[in-house]
Order: structure tokens, then sequence, then C-alpha cells
């Protein structure tokens, strides 16, 4: 924020209010609010129902109280997309929940969705001004999730103000959390907006990714709903780069492209037996499941392999997806392996405890090196290599290696690796002139947003590599707004 912007906040008469209603020491001496969840005896036995129940209005009331109206706002800074946290905090205290919404509305088109998956611990919450105070940080996350709930409940979803349009065209290359962001910003400005999906549903990784149970559908379409009331034209089925070529798209009149495509190409550790039958991309295993309902009964003809016995390979949020996933499958045992030790975990610290809740065994220090197969070709065991940990990386984590001669071999009939993916490569290998790394990444300027090819910009999964949902939003709004600046610019482009 600028210091402008700060003394803005500060100004803002609602504060004086409160201050008088509440002293720092009362805020300060209530407890965190604990959301309402599903017992883990009762979640393992559904795919829809959410493990988090949300805030009821008073839950959420309290918890806005906690908040200490920090004269320098440290939680915006710890915000990829720069919602006004202050002061939708101090509206839901105040009971103004529609104003609660359009405050977050003016820089986030999908509230409902961070609120749910977003790693607050790592980003606004981990900036709170009471962690110094050896407190617990106010709960931002839950309570932009109960906005966004209470207005979708409500039956009146607000639909952002968009400007008179301006002549121009653009178009976006995926429906996940970047393209999305990227069409709210551009819808505003007055631009037409057309989003090309590849498959068959809108909702990139939103829906194929994350299972309802963390993240229900209807949650997604509604906020996609709003995007289409804005004025945003979705297509499915339509793979840029393969079905429409860049030159194609010139012809159909877009002056400008956004490409959020995604790392949709999964990894392997190239191991003995990692070709046998049972063993799978996550990737592959989550999108048949959470996209096209395989295994989840009548209606659903897409199959999948079920496991008495599932090995997950990986620490991250996707492995604790695909664990708590196949848990619910029917399998017997789910063991999660992991190079690292518990504290290295990359998973939210909250999908690690309700993993645990539910059953999934953690094998930590430990790494997959071979599978066997029976005679039918189908993966029966892995062999598992046990890890320490030595000096830390270059990431600052302590790097695991071997205990020489030291295996253990542990019942596998599934395999599930969840060790990262990798960026789809369809537009980077059809779009002449892109700078591409040595990842597969789209190379961009860090602010801009915008590739070698100047009418191209790019963010999300397709920049990062594997990142978080509202990293990818925020690499969307800023390609939204340098892409704004370029198609102004009174000059010829190339």
């Amino acid at each position: 924020m600028t210091k402008e912007e700060i003394q803005a906040l500060r100004n803002e008469p609602w504060r004086e209010e409160l201050r008088k209603k509440m002293s720092p020491k009362e805020r300060a001496a209530i407890e965190r609010v604990k959301m309402p969840e599903l017992t883990p005896e009762y979640r393992v036995t559904t795919f829809t129902e959410e493990v988090q129940q949300g805030l009821t209005k008073e839950m959420a009331m309290c918890e806005a109280q906690r908040c200490l109206d920090c004269a320098d706002p440290s939680c915006m800074k710890g915000c990829p997309v720069g919602i006004n946290i202050p002061t939708f905090v101090k509206h839901i205290e105040k009971g103004e929940f529609a104003e609660v919404i359009s405050t977050i509305k003016k820089t986030s088109s999908l509230p409902a969705v961070c609120g749910r998956v977003c790693p607050q611990e790592k980003q606004c919450e981990g900036q709170c001004i009471k962690l110094k105070m050896n407190q617990k940080p106010v709960a931002i996350g839950y309570l932009e999730r109960f906005a966004a709930d209470y207005e979708r409940e409500s039956g009146k979803m607000q639909v952002p103000a968009c400007a008179p349009k301006n002549g121009k065209k653009v178009c976006v290359v995926g429906s996940g959390p970047s393209g999305l962001a990227f069409s709210a910003d551009m819808i505003k400005l007055g631009y037409e907006v057309t989003v090309f999906e590849a498959l068959h549903e809108i909702g990139g990784v939103l829906k194929y990714g994350i299972p309802e149970f963390r993240l229900p559908n209807n949650v997604v379409e509604a906020e996609i709903d709003t995007l289409r009331k804005m004025g945003v034209n979705f297509q499915a089925d339509v793979i840029v780069g393969k079905t429409v070529s860049y030159e194609q798209l010139h012809e159909m009149g877009f002056d400008g492209i956004f490409v959020g495509s995604g790392a949709g190409l999964p990894r392997f550790m190239n191991i003995p037996g990692e070709n046998a039958i049972g063993v799978m991309s996550s990737n592959e295993y989550l999108t048949r499941i959470n996209l096209m309902g395989a295994g989840r009964g009548q209606g659903f003809d897409t199959p999948v392999l079920k496991g008495k016995n599932v090995v997950v390979c990986g620490g991250g949020n996707t492995a604790m997806d695909s664990a708590r996933t196949a848990k619910r499958m029917g399998a017997e045992t789910v063991t999660l392996v992991y190079r690292r030790g518990l504290d290295e975990l990359p998973a939210r610290a909250e999908e690690v405890h309700h993993a645990m809740e539910e059953g999934i065994d953690f094998h930590v220090l430990h790494n997959p090196i071979e599978y066997h197969s029976d005679e039918n070709g189908r993966v029966c065991e892995a062999v598992l290599q046990v890890m320490e940990l030595g000096e830390p990386d270059a990431s600052g984590r302590r790097s695991p290696v071997p205990v020489e001669g030291k295996t253990e071999t542990i019942p596998a009939d599934l395999v599930i690796v969840a060790i990262g993916v990798s960026p789809n490569p369809i537009i980077p290998s059809n779009f002449k002139g892109l700078e591409i790394s040595k990842k597969g990444t789209i190379v961009v300027g860090d602010e801009t947003m915008q590739s070698a090819v100047k009418d191209v910009f790019a963010g999300g999964d397709i920049v990062r590599g594997g990142a978080t949902v509202i990293l990818a939003m925020g690499d969307g709004r800023r390609a939204a707004a340098n892409m704004h600046e370029y198609l102004s610019r009174p000059v010829t482009r190339c």
C-alpha cells in the first residue's frame, strides 16, 4: 500500500467508533474462532460434503472483533491480490455484510475459493501483528469464506460494475484461477473477454484438481456465474495451440492474449517398476474422480482403479488430496510416503491435520526406489529407501539423504505419484517467438507478465510451475493491468 492509502485507512470514521466500542486489551482476550467440522468417521464416507462447515454470523462477528486495527495493516502486505482486509473485517464486526463483499470484490473475483484453499497462514494471516504478540492471528481466511458464503446463500450475488465497452477484444487460454482473475479485471475495464477452456467444464484446476470435500463445485460455479453476468464469454472444449492457432486468434479479432494454461503435465520419478499397472499420477487420479465422477456411483461411467493398500508419493496439498480421496474410495490402508520429515511437509498444516484425523499413515523419511508387480503386471509392493536429513538446500530446507543399505518394502496395489507438475507444453510448443525456460515455463517480465511476443501475456502455473491459487490470481491481475496499459498506447504494436 502507498502512504496515502494507509493514511486513508487510518482516517476512516469507523475506526474511532470501534475504538470506543472495545479496547485493545478486550480484543486480545477473545479466543480465535474454531470452525465446525464434520467428524472424521463420517466425512470419509462422502465426496461432496465439506469437511469444514463455515462460520455462523455470530462467530464471524466475534472473530472480527479480534482485529486490533493496526496503524499499518501488515496483513495486506501478505495478500497477492491486494484485498482491503482491515476494512472488510471491520464491516463484518459491524454486521454490514453487503459492504463486506463489495470491498472484497473490488480486487478479488474468487472470494469463496480463496477463503477455502489459500494458504492464509503463509500470507495475510502470516503477517498479522498478533503473531508478534504471541497470539493467534485473526482468522482472515475464515472471514473471507464467511462473507462469500453469506452472499451466495442470500441469493443476492453482487455483480461488480463494468466500464462501457472500449471496442477491444482479448482472449484467455485456460479457465483456472489466473485466467478468471485476469478476465474479471479486463471485463471491468471495458474489454470484450472470451475464455477458452480445453476441458469440458469451466474452472480448470479448481474443478479437476481440488476435491469437493475441500472446494465444492457449486461454490466454483457461483463465482464463475458472476463473471458470466459481468459479460465474460466462456467456451469449453477448445484447445488453443491445437484446434485454434495464434494466427487464428488474430483473425478472430483478438487484440491481446493471456495464457493461463496451467501445469497439467505430471512428473514421475523414473524408477524401476513405475510403468506397472496401478501406478498413476495424481493429476489423472484426481481428474477422473473430481471432474468425471469415477467410482462415485450411478450416472458416472469413467473408470478408475481402486486399491486396498494405496501408497501416495509426495508431501504437498495434492498429495493430501489424493490420499484423502483414496480413503473415500474405500482403501483399507493409505500410506503417504515423503522423503523429508513431518516438519518439512509443504502441505498446509490444516490439510495435514485433517489427513491424520482420517487415518492416513504418514511414512516420512522414506522415498520410493522401486515397485514390484504381480503375475498380471499390476503393482503389488513398493520398495522404500530410508532417508535422513542432511544440510539445508537452496530453499533452506534440510536435504534428504539416503541411509545406505536400509530399505523397507510395503504392500501397494495402487500408487499415486504426487511429486509435482510441469507446465502444459501446448502453448510453448505452438506459439512462435515465446521465450521458454529450461523447465518449460513461459518467460515473462516479473512485473508486467508480458512475454517475448508482445501481445501475449501469461501467468499462474504456466509461468511459475506448480503454485497456489492466490499467487496465480495475483499474476492474472498484474497481467490485466499491464495488458490494459499496453493496449491503450497510441502506437503501432508488433
